[in-house]
């Protein structure tokens, strides 16, 4: 996340609350000390972030998984086959 100093962003306040409304928050410091955090309105709240298992269910690994391609990489590495 781009941190900027208070004069950095009055200087350049247009720029960085258009990339902030496009998804990219930054956060304002003085003197290096983090004050504030921009961002857009309809950004989604920490807790409403879901990463992990987003996909179960629409994905499936086969049961060869671990096996898939050996043939080809013994062979590109010397293996026999």
């Amino acid at each position: 996340m781009q941190t900027v100093n208070i004069h950095e962003a009055k200087t350049h306040l247009s720029r960085l609350i258009e990339q902030a409304a496009n998804g990219e928050p930054f956060v304002i410091a003085k003197a290096g000390k983090p004050l504030v955090k921009v961002m857009a309105l309809n950004a989604p709240e920490a807790t409403q972030v879901k990463r992990l298992g987003f996909m179960a269910g629409q994905i499936t690994v086969p049961d060869d998984f671990d096996r898939m391609g050996s043939t080809e990489i013994e062979q590109l590495f010397g293996g026999e086959a």
